[in-house]
């Protein structure tokens, strides 16, 4: 059962809209748009192919809520808790999800692309496929993320914590990963090509056929000391 959480002044199409999420929990397809929803309960909603682009979901509880097709161009998800939600290939391009939620999220093919991440928790998350190309993922927690083939050229993860991910096939191609921690992630087939890893932990790391920095290909698992880099090739 949905939960009344208001503010006292909204305009009345947000009441109707209001009303409706009081009695139903099925939002899916419904134009949102450019609204501001921070005084809804939308935790467990169905929000399917929505659209969302320019709204403001700032703060709110959305765990286990689908947006799994929505456009959120742009929106503003800040510190908002997603856990465990899906937003299998919704549009999140140059969304704001700055210490966002979203450890356990189910985002297969979602579109992050100049989004702003910083030091959101996305540990457990699923991003295989996932195109987060130029997105700001500093500081970002990472730890057992799936990254399957995920777009991540030109990234910025600084300082991100990327223990035991799986970057297998990954495209890091340029991205700056200085400071960051990859304790155990497998890299298997990724490509780092013009990546900067200086200061990176990389102690245990998996590299099979992996593209270093300087684009030679390393066949074999090295261990690197943590905090610097090893081999002095692979420095950006």
């Amino acid at each position: 059962m949905l939960q009344q959480n208001l503010i006292l002044e909204t305009s009345p199409f947000e009441q109707k809209i209001t009303e409706k999420l009081l009695k139903w929990s099925d939002f899916s397809g419904t134009d949102l748009s450019e609204m501001d929803l921070r005084s809804l309960y939308l935790k467990g909603i169905n929000l399917i192919g929505t659209n969302l682009s320019n709204s403001n979901l700032s703060g709110l509880v959305l765990t286990d809520s689908n947006f799994s097709g929505a456009n959120l161009i742009a929106a503003n998800l800040r510190e908002s808790d997603c856990h465990d939600a899906n937003f299998c290939e919704a549009n999140l391009v140059e969304a704001d999800l700055t210490k966002t939620n979203l450890c356990g999220a189910f985002m297969w093919k979602v579109k992050l692309s100049r989004a702003n991440l910083f030091a959101a928790s996305l540990c457990e998350a699923d991003l295989s496929e996932a195109d987060l190309s130029q997105s700001n993922l500093a500081e970002a927690s990472l730890i057992g993320a799936n990254l399957i083939r995920a777009n991540l050229m030109k990234a910025n993860l600084g300082g991100a914590r990327l223990v035991e991910a799986n970057l297998t096939q990954a495209n890091l191609l340029g991205a700056d990963l200085r400071g960051a921690s990859l304790c155990g992630a497998d890299l298997s087939e990724a490509n780092l090509f013009g990546a900067n890893l200086w200061g990176a932990n990389l102690t245990d790391v998996k590299l099979h056929n992996t593209i270093m920095p300087d684009g030679t290909v390393e066949h074999e698992k090295l261990i690197f000391c943590p905090g610097i880099m090893s081999v002095a090739r692979s420095l950006a």
